[in-house]
């Protein structure tokens, strides 16, 4: 079956924390360890709620700052802080443009309500024809309503699309609605495989 729509997900794959310095020194700062601060920023009843849009980023960011002992008025300076070691792959996103008169490109993420204003905001929404984002669509990965979901905004069949993602779990669900998967290492190495699969 010819291939013809390539979904990616975002964290952990077009956006990455490759230095955890500044997460580190947070941490610290608090007199925790780096898988601390990022339970409470990721592992959290209001982390999942958030990803199911059942509350807004803001009111996550609100409980992250209760469990801190922080001011809710400095949870920006937090925030910006915790992802400061983020970087973009722009050699993802050059790949997605470059196809993308030919194949249609989606995004498929567990998120908060933030994340598409933060796209925009970083001028890459242009790489996706359709963006499927948790919080707005009230499920995430890896329930198979979410991969349905992209296939019918793209207008393809599973079997006529390719999703890469970071986590396995993630991959194998793709595979039972009948997607095919790439399970991502390193961009390099998906580039390659999804330039063999097209």
């Amino acid at each position: 079956m010819t291939i013809r729509a390539v979904l990616f997900d975002l964290g952990g794959v077009i956006v990455r924390t490759e230095y955890q310095a500044p997460r580190q020194h947070l941490a610290e700062r608090f007199g925790m360890d780096y898988e601390d601060i990022d339970k409470i920023v990721f592992g959290s009843g209001t982390a999942v709620r958030a990803s199911v849009g059942e509350i807004d980023e803001q009111e996550h960011w609100r409980n992250v700052m209760k469990t801190l002992k922080l001011p809710v008025s400095e949870y920006e300076r937090i925030r910006d802080e915790f992802f400061a070691g983020d970087v973009i792959d722009h050699e993802i996103l050059n790949f997605l443009r470059s196809i993308k008169p030919r194949y249609k490109t989606g995004l498929i993420s567990n998120a908060w309500s933030g994340l598409r204003d933060y796209i925009v905001r970083e001028k890459f929404d242009d790489a996706f024809h359709q963006m499927v984002i948790s919080a707005e669509v009230g499920v995430i990965k890896p329930d198979p309503k979410i991969f349905h979901i992209a296939l019918e905004q793209l207008q393809v069949k599973a079997k006529e699309a390719v999703f890469v993602d970071d986590v396995l779990e993630n991959i194998e669900a793709c595979q039972q609605v009948g997607m095919q998967g790439i399970h991502f290492k390193d961009s390099r190495s998906a580039i390659q495989q999804l330039k063999k699969m097209l």
